[in-house]
């Protein structure tokens, strides 16, 4: 083995270690912590439990009402995730292949929404929500993420129909395709992966909201995981036991969600031109 081998070789072990302690382990550790009760968690914070204890879990899920919660945030996510793709694909269609001067406006109109912080205008939401008797309602959650989501959504999937090459509309016009065929039809097979990689983008930070959710959510029924999990602090005593179940309650659809969406992302990318 040469020494250029052997470099590269410890280069790529060091990595992973690396990788391994700054990713892996602290998930790993958040996983074994949950399955503690509180006094072992001080005695013996990095080891493994004596045994499985899902009293935890068994306390958020029946007394905590974790999965009123739990479903709230699933809701706010699907449901907002599904207007952000109605709106942004057509729209980011339009956008790439017809030229007009208002086209370009409305784009622009579109992208500024990425370059403007959303919580600038919290009062103004807050006031607005209160108005039409929204507040206090997931709804009102729903309506930030769509209003924040179709921007990116829009920057995303424009740039990638702009690379859909030419002939393959000129071809399906020729077959006597209409212009909502040509979206169906070929335009939207070939979104998937840029779809995937959108909805990876999104999930994350609409499922870890905190901000809005303390602003406008006052009833516990209404409450999401973030702020659910959040309470679990205490001013003078912390269960750490519940907390880490929590947060592991909390992580587990986002791992479940980007390794599907990653899998469909791949396949996309390989199959989606044969598709279309």
């Amino acid at each position: 083995m040469t020494l250029k081998k052997a470099l590269n070789r410890i280069l790529y072990y060091c990595t992973i270690i690396i990788y391994v302690m700054t990713i892996v382990y602290p998930i790993f550790l958040m996983t074994v912590t949950s399955l503690k009760p509180t006094r072992e968690i001080f005695k013996n914070p990095f080891g493994f439990p004596k045994g499985i204890y899902l009293d935890n879990y068994i306390h958020l899920i029946v007394k905590a009402n974790f999965d009123v919660y739990f479903l709230n945030s699933i809701l706010i996510v699907l449901i907002s995730l599904l207007f952000i793709v109605m709106v942004s694909a057509p729209a980011s269609f339009v956008f790439a292949r017809y030229s007009s001067r208002w086209n370009t406006f409305f784009y622009i109109y579109f992208l500024a929404g990425l370059v403007i912080p959303i919580r600038l205008g919290t009062i103004s939401l807050l006031k607005m929500f209160v108005g039409m008797g929204l507040n206090d309602n997931i709804v009102s959650l729903i309506i930030i993420n769509i209003a924040v989501g179709i921007p990116l959504g829009v920057f995303i999937l424009t740039d990638f129909i702009k690379m859909i090459p030419k002939d393959l509309f000129d071809a399906a016009r020729l077959d006597g395709c209409s212009e909502p065929s040509v979206f169906m039809r070929v335009v939207l097979p070939l979104l998937m992966p840029a779809i995937s990689a959108l909805a990876i983008v999104i999930f994350i930070p609409i499922w870890n909201d905190f901000w809005f959710p303390l602003i406008l959510i006052k009833s516990d029924s209404m409450k999401t995981i973030p702020l659910a999990t959040a309470l679990l602090f205490g001013q003078y005593r912390t269960n750490f036991g519940l907390v880490f179940a929590a947060l592991s309650m909390a992580s587990l659809p986002i791992v479940a969600f980007y390794l599907v969406f990653s899998k469909f992302f791949v396949k996309g990318l390989l199959h989606g031109a044969i598709k279309g």
